[in-house]
């Protein structure tokens, strides 16, 4: 029994983790329909962003603060300067965008060296809890509310704010939108800023977990973070959360049940199985 709920804590630890890497690209490849790679650049940066002032001032919330605000500066930049004439082409996006995420890697490698770099954490999330006998690390119970947090904010952004529906309109019909003299633009520059910092809250909190951070966790990390989009749903919020809790539980029952590695295997079966059945995603809506 102790065994199960340690599996379905550490689980949704997991899923809370998927869910911060994919609910900026949701935002972004969901709302906007823009194919953004560099998402896993910013993953690496805001775990380094973190790693350079938890290292400097000893304070892990300061660290994550920062690298929020500072991803958030970039992404909006790069929206700015390089996205915004490519909205609607999606093959120059993507040689774009990968592009970025291939030079910040670089970057990063020549910065900081090939090897991981240990991030310093409170000691409370080193330790662990009891619950019904099984020990779990405090940093998952972390992990699951600040998604949670997460959810709930944005959640009610898009819903119950101006900025939010006129993100949600822009993207149904824009032309409509900026007809009414409502700048668009603008708008869409903060979704790209909000993706940025939720990236770095996913790297720095990957860095927490992990206790390292490493020039290559961007790559690994954007891959689930596109499953994830993908099983929930383009542009739902709720979907990305579901898919992430689906991933996040059936990646630890089944590495630790099945074979090693089935954890992933799954996961590709699950992606390959709704695409068949439901291409639009779980909670995504069908086009025509």
């Amino acid at each position: 029994m102790s065994t199960f709920v340690l599996l379905t804590i550490t689980g949704l630890g997991l899923a809370a983790l998927y869910f911060l890497v994919a609910s900026g690209l949701s935002l972004i490849f969901g709302l906007m329909d823009v194919l953004n790679f560099a998402h896993g650049a910013f993953l690496t940066l805001g775990g380094y962003a973190a790693w350079v002032v938890v290292d400097a001032t000893g304070s892990f919330t300061l660290g994550v603060l920062v690298s929020m605000a500072f991803c958030a500066l970039l992404a909006a930049i790069m929206e700015i300067t390089l996205l915004r004439r490519l909205y609607g082409s999606h093959v120059p996006q993507v040689l774009l965008t990968v592009g970025i995420l291939l030079a910040v890697t670089a970057l990063v490698r020549s910065a900081f060296g090939s090897d991981a770099r240990t991030l310093t954490t409170p000691h409370w999330m080193n330790q662990v809890t009891e619950v019904l006998g099984a020990p779990v690390p405090n940093n998952r119970f972390l992990i699951i509310a600040v998604a949670i947090g997460v959810y709930a904010g944005m959640s009610a952004f898009l819903a119950r704010t101006r900025y939010g529906l006129v993100i949600r309109a822009g993207v149904e019909n824009r032309a409509m939108v900026t007809a009414l003299g409502i700048d668009v633009r603008r708008s869409f520059t903060l979704v790209f800023a909000f993706g940025g910092a939720l990236a770095a809250l996913a790297g720095a909190f990957t860095g927490a977990i992990n206790n390292v951070v490493s020039p290559g966790q961007g790559t690994s990390l954007l891959i689930f973070a596109f499953i994830v989009v993908i099983i929930g749903g383009l542009g739902s919020f709720r979907g990305c959360a579901l898919a992430a809790v689906l991933v996040g539980l059936l990646q630890q029952y089944a590495n630790f049940y099945g074979l090693v590695g089935a954890g992933d295997l799954i996961v590709v079966l699950l992606l390959a199985g709704v695409l068949l059945i439901r291409p639009q995603g779980l909670l995504g809506r069908a086009t025509a």
